[in-house]
C-alpha cells in the first residue's frame, strides 16, 4: 500500500508541475505588473481575490465571456478587454487571459474567417444585422459569428472544465484514500 501511496504522490507532483509550466506565462497575482497596460491596476488587482480564485463561481463566468471575448474581432485590445471584463463579473483573470491565446497570429485569420462565414449565413437566415451598406453588413457578420462561435467553444471549454475538475477531485480523494491506509486508520464513511 505504501509504495502505491508513493506512486500516486509522485503523481500528484508531476500533474502539478505540468500545471505551473501552463500557467507560468499568464497573469497572476505575483506578476501582474508585467503586463503592459494591467500593470497600471496591478494594485487594484492584487487586492481583488476573486481574480486570482479558482472556484466555480469565478471560473464559470471566466470561460463564457472569456471565449466569447476571444473570437470577437478585437485582436489587440483583447487582454485589457479581459481585464476589465474578469472585474465586471467577478471572474478568474487568469483563466480569461489564457482564453485570449486562441486567437493568435496564426490562428486569427482562419477564426475570423469562420466568423463572417457563421454570421453572413445567420443574417442571410434572419435578415436581421444588415447594415446600411455592404462593409457595416460584414462588420456585424464578423461580431455576430464570433459571439456565436464564442459560445460554441465556451461550451467545449466548459464541458473540459468539468471534466477536469471531476477527475482532480476522484485524484484527491484517491490519495486522502491511501493516505488513512498507509497510517492504519479505517476508512471513511461517506454517508
Amino acid at each position: 500500500m505504501k509504495k502505491e501511496l508513493e506512486r500516486h504522490q509522485h503523481e500528484h507532483r508531476v500533474r502539478l508541475r505540468r500545471l505551473r509550466r501552463f500557467l507560468r506565462p499568464l497573469p497572476r497575482r505575483a506578476n501582474v505588473a508585467r503586463y503592459p497596460i494591467i500593470k497600471w491596476f496591478a494594485n487594484a488587482a492584487r487586492s481583488r481575490p476573486y481574480l486570482w480564485s479558482f472556484r466555480r463561481a469565478h471560473v464559470i463566468p471566466a470561460l463564457y465571456i472569456g471565449s466569447v471575448l476571444s473570437m470577437l474581432p478585437l485582436y489587440g485590445i483583447q487582454l485589457p478587454l479581459a481585464f476589465a471584463a474578469s472585474l465586471l463579473v467577478r471572474g478568474n483573470l487568469t483563466v480569461m487571459a489564457a482564453l485570449q491565446f486562441i486567437t493568435n497570429p496564426l490562428t486569427v485569420g482562419p477564426i475570423y474567417w469562420a466568423n463572417y462565414v457563421v454570421g453572413a449565413w445567420l443574417i442571410d437566415l434572419t435578415g436581421m444585422g444588415i447594415g446600411h451598406d455592404t462593409l457595416g453588413t460584414k462588420i456585424n457578420a464578423l461580431f455576430i459569428g464570433g459571439a456565436i462561435l464564442g459560445l460554441g467553444v465556451a461550451v467545449l471549454v466548459d464541458a473540459l472544465w468539468r471534466f477536469l475538475a471531476w477527475e482532480a477531485g476522484r485524484f484527491r480523494q484517491r490519495m486522502e484514500r491511501l493516505r488513512r491506509e498507509a497510517a492504519g486508520l479505517p476508512p471513511e464513511n461517506d454517508g
